[in-house]
């Protein structure tokens, strides 16, 4: 057996992680997806939440009593035991694979977690414990660990009658739980009542009746450990051992978080503890709860899915085959292989099972549930019944069927009688509902679905009348009676009136409960704001004294508190100095209010001087003078990025001394920016884009964002959205270059490849790419780097100002043959540019750590446009794509307006250049190809000077387009030759006096006085 991860991700974490949610986002986000569950009732709810997302025609609902299969649907909700064993969906998704370590269940989800794969995606959700045996089993697995979205606290013992309000109480038999129901019914006014043995459909109306608030206890099994979604503020084990099939045992500490982590939703806090004849937990038990730290799962149940149907013999001894692989351990036998085993001492089942065939559909009879819960043998005889029909009649005789039914459609009885016939027609469901079993399936399926609903109507009917008393389950009536009320707060927020919920306390923010308007609203708001004014200032006291790590800044500019929000930030006139406005009611006053706000304020200010602290160290710096505090003070205020195109005169007239002081400031000068590389990760851009969106009131631009998690999963290049807000992509450290946008740190790479190409002399050992020194050809290293196709390098290549001329691959061939010296030319290509580079554009080749690039482009995309030459020159018959060739933009491009170009470049160009020639105040909106600075020197982004370039008004020939070449004419390096070319003057734009250029350019008259 050869099991791989790859491809495969797990997101594991305690209750109220989001996992769930996670998982159906990312379905939606394919074309096709299967998502398995493990109970029927959580499979009809991600049913639901998929029909509201993408309509009913899209879902299919699949589990061994239901089906509902639209036609051509997208999606599919399972079962694990109803999912398929092959499938061909885009996304699969299995949840709570810890299950894969239970005794009765765990070969199935192992089963599926082993082989069961998505074509693009497959996620695996479950608990933290998992870790370990997944990295163990699937090597290669990509593992993300999600911490619990609120906190859960250890509340003691309490008496069943002293629990508080929206408490879920827990024990193992139905016994118990009648008994605590019809208890807490005497008390307290009623409570609901959830058990595994009820259908879905009873238990779905219970969760309900405790969901409206129509009573506030529920009284459960461990079946609500299992994902649902309730509104439970605190868990109470009224039991802590278990039958699990086999043998009474306590529960582990895994599975006793696993239920207690139902307390608390989303953000808000929750609480656990015990009840009625169950011990105190012990210290340690308590801490592993509530820091969710488990042992983790060693093995996994498992049992064979290759089945030898050759006798039932054959079958039996395959059953029996041990695992392949360590990690594994043989389960022990569940339901089907027991039946097995008794029908093969059956004589007329032996002398029915003497095919292959018949002995797999002896098998698949074997698969019936046990609903009813009965001994394995009265549940042997009934599926020997059953097999006798399908191998002599070819279906189930429909009359013994329907004797059974008839049996089970009464709704009188208690709810004993009740849950045994719903346990019955639950069985002709699934009989009904297997492939091939009934003559007339969709008959039965219509008719023993009508039965089930209608008993499961009665049973809820029956629960409700037992367990609720309506009389006292009305809060408002409980109020009107009491001219004093008392009011007191929970440790998790929540406030009571006389035992009764009324409202929330998030933070310092008081939230009636629904339910509570009327003529008695202002009643229970006057007696629980007696108990807020003292929590206010207790909880103001706290906050001041309290750490860094109890407050957190989100995305949308809130700060939380332990998960409450206190705070939001709002714009102020230093862009690095957002303005703090406190979230609170008008309880919070005088010194308690100064308190909470200078302490918010104070984290704000640090938070942001350790995630930018390159930044905030620069907007500090004391060591810069002159023009390098000018060019400091315009990197903070654009945080941390500028075109170099913007500030290149400012560049050029630094020295070598101002210049080695701002790169002591993480400062590095590029070919085409002046940026901190520093800042080129999630955190520092994502506090970045929402400084500047507080700044220019950005949080609801489109886009706003969504490039933060580009930028984490490392991608080098992006396909743009135009909807986006163009700002955020330089924010999260991207260059916009039309339909790609490119990580600037990457360009910096790309110019570093692209420069030695431009300055190979022919004679000289050609480097990959290099064509006549004039011209290059883009190389998969360049594609390698920027995570692009071709024809993405096309787009960011004009995007940077260069012009394609396209010659045939023949010529291209003949070409580079004819400049090779020999054969022996193998010198590395960057190390040689290095050599010729001059000491000034070091500061344009200045490396730094980048990710590793997205592997986006195929490979066959990758190497097709540099291979194109030497397929030409091999004689390949097919015939070979032109080669393009690269050159830095010239102003004659832009004069261009029609006729035939040279070099046989292409139309294309010729667009995407006329495109480009409104919007910037250099006619170049998205590069540097044909700007000028004030000297009307050429600013081409990193490429090579064309030899007709004109010189300054000095008189001095100009260098190539790089940044820094004329301070090479300046240190005495060799200029190279230019034609004078005449053209009109540019007519100069008045300055604007505010802009930060004009005080650059007062601070220079300054210092040459």
């Amino acid at each position: 057996m050869i099991l791989s991860g790859r491809g495969v991700t797990a997101v594991l974490g305690p209750t109220n992680t989001g996992k769930t949610h996670y998982a159906i986002e990312r379905m939606v986000a394919h074309e096709t997806g299967i998502i398995g569950l493990p109970l029927r009732l959580l499979a009809r709810e991600v049913y639901t939440r998929l029909v509201e997302k993408v309509g009913q025609h899209n879902v299919a609902l699949v589990t061994g009593e239901e089906k509902i299969t639209p036609h051509m649907a997208r999606f599919s909700v399972c079962t694990v035991e109803a999912m398929p064993r092959e499938t061909r969906a885009a996304f699969v998704a299995i949840d709570e694979v810890q299950l894969a370590g239970d005794l009765e269940r765990g070969h199935i989800f192992t089963d599926r977690v082993l082989h069961l794969r998505g074509r693009d995606e497959t996620l695996l959700l479950g608990a933290a414990t998992m870790k370990p045996i997944l990295e163990q089993l699937l090597p290669g697995i990509h593992v993300i660990e999600r911490p619990r979205l609120s906190q859960l606290f250890y509340a003691g013992s309490k008496k069943i009658t002293r629990l508080p309000q929206r408490t879920a109480i827990v024990a193992f038999s139905a016994d118990e739980v009648y008994a605590i129901a019809e208890l807490i019914r005497r008390q307290r006014g009623g409570a609901a009542v959830v058990l595994g043995a009820l259908s879905p459909r009873t238990r779905n109306a219970q969760v309900a009746l405790y969901q409206e608030g129509d009573v506030e206890y529920l009284v459960a099994t461990d079946a609500i450990g299992m994902g649902l979604n309730l509104d439970v503020d605190h868990v109470a084990f009224a039991q802590d051992r278990k039958f699990d099939g086999y043998q009474f045992r306590n529960l582990n500490p895994a599975e006793l978080a696993q239920i207690a982590g139902r307390a608390g939703r989303h953000l808000r806090d929750g609480t656990f503890g015990v009840t009625g004849r169950v011990d105190p937990f012990d210290d340690e038990l308590v801490k592993r709860i509530e820091t969710h730290h488990f042992d983790p799962i060693k093995v996994l149940q498992w049992r064979t899915t290759r089945f030898d149907y050759a006798s039932l013999q054959a079958l039996r001894q395959s059953l029996d085959a041990p695992p392949p692989i360590n990690g594994l351990t043989r389960a022990l036998p569940a339901v089907d292989q027991q039946a097995l085993e008794h029908l093969s001492r059956y004589p007329d089942v032996r002398d029915l099972a003497t095919t292959p065939e018949r002995v797999e559909k002896l098998w698949e009879a074997c698969a019936l549930p046990d609903y009813r819960r009965i001994t394995p043998a009265q549940h042997a005889d009934l599926i020997s019944t059953l097999y006798a029909d399908l191998v002599k009649r070819g279906t189930v005789n429909e009359d013994f069927m329907a004797d059974q039914v008839r049996r089970a459609d009464r709704t009188d009885g208690e709810i004993d009688t009740l849950s045994a016939r719903i346990a019955q027609i639950r069985t002709w469901t699934y009989v009904s509902n297997r492939p091939g079993w009934l003559a007339d399936p969709t008959h039965w399926q219509e008719k023993t679905r009508e039965i089930e609903d209608r008993l499961s109507d009665a049973l809820h009917e029956r629960l409700t009348k037992r367990f609720v008393d309506r009389r006292t389950s009305v809060l408002m009536k409980r109020l009107r009676e009491n001219a004093m009320l008392e009011a007191e707060i929970s440790v998790n927020g929540d406030v009571f009136v006389e035992g009764h919920h009324v409202g929330q306390l998030a933070g310092f923010r008081f939230t009636l409960a629904s339910g509570t308007e009327g003529p008695d609203a202002k009643a229970v708001q006057a007696a629980a704001q007696k108990a807020l004014a003292l929590e206010f200032e207790a909880r103001a006291a706290r906050l001041h004294a309290a750490g860094n790590a109890d407050l957190a800044l989100g995305s949308d500019g809130t700060v939380r508190w332990l998960g409450d929000p206190v705070a939001r930030l709002a714009a102020s006139d230093h862009i690095m100095r957002p303005r703090v406005i406190l979230l609170s009611d008008e309880q919070l006053t005088g010194n308690a209010r100064d308190h909470v706000a200078a302490r918010i304020e104070r984290f704000v200010n640090h938070h942001i001087a350790t995630v930018l602290k390159p930044l905030d160290d620069l907007s500090r710096a004391e060591d810069l003078q002159g023009l390098a505090k000018g060019l400091a003070f315009q990197l903070v205020e654009n945080l941390g990025v500028l075109f170099r195109r913007d500030v290149a005169d400012d560049v050029k007239s630094l020295d070598q001394d101002a210049r080695a002081s701002m790169r002591k400031h993480g400062i590095r000068f590029g070919a085409y920016h002046i940026f901190m590389p520093a800042l080129l990760k999630p955190a520092p851009a994502e506090l970045i884009t929402l400084l500047w969106a507080l700044k220019n009131d950005g949080l609801d631009k489109p886009g706003y964002g969504d490039l933060i998690p580009v930028l984490a999963a490392g991608r080098t290049s992006v396909v743009t959205d135009p909807s986006y807000e163009r700002a955020f992509y330089k924010l999260a450290g991207f260059r916009f270059l039309g339909k790609r946008a490119v990580r600037i740190d990457i360009l910096e790479r790309l110019a570093d490849l692209i420069r030695p190409l431009l300055q190979w002399k022919p004679g000289t050992p050609r480097p990959d790419g290099a064509y006549d020194g004039r011209r290059f050809m883009a190389t998969t290293a360049m594609l390698s780097i920027l995570g692009a196709t071709p024809d993405d390098m096309e787009e960011i290549l004009k995007g940077l100002g260069y012009r394609a001329d396209s010659v045939k691959a023949e010529e291209a061939a003949a070409f580079l043959a004819a400049q090779a010296p020999s054969a022996a030319a193998a010198e590395t290509p960057v190390e040689a540019a290095a050599e010729t580079s001059d000491e000034h554009d070091a500061d344009a080749s200045d490396d730094s750590e980048a990710p590793a690039a997205s592997t986006e482009a195929p490979a066959a995309e990758v190497a097709e446009a540099p291979a194109a030459a030497e397929a030409a020159a091999e004689g390949d018959p097919a015939e070979a794509k032109p080669v393009l060739l690269w050159r830095p933009g010239s102003r004659h491009d832009n004069q261009r307006q029609g006729g035939h170009r040279q070099g046989g470049e292409r139309q294309g160009d010729r667009q995407g250049q006329g495109e480009r020639r409104s919007g910037d105040r250099r006619g170049q909106p998205s590069g540097e190809r044909g700007e000028r600075n004030e000297r009307g020197e050429r600013r081409d982004g990193g490429g090579r000077g064309r030899p007709d370039q004109a010189k300054g008004r000095d008189g001095k020939p100009q260098g190539g387009n790089r940044p820094d070449r004329g301070e090479r004419n300046e240190r005495g390096g060799k200029p190279q030759q230019a034609k004078f070319e005449a053209r009109p003057p540019r007519k100069e734009k008045p300055i604007d006096p505010d802009s930060p250029f004009a005080k650059l350019a007062a601070l220079k008259e300054q210092l040459k006085k």
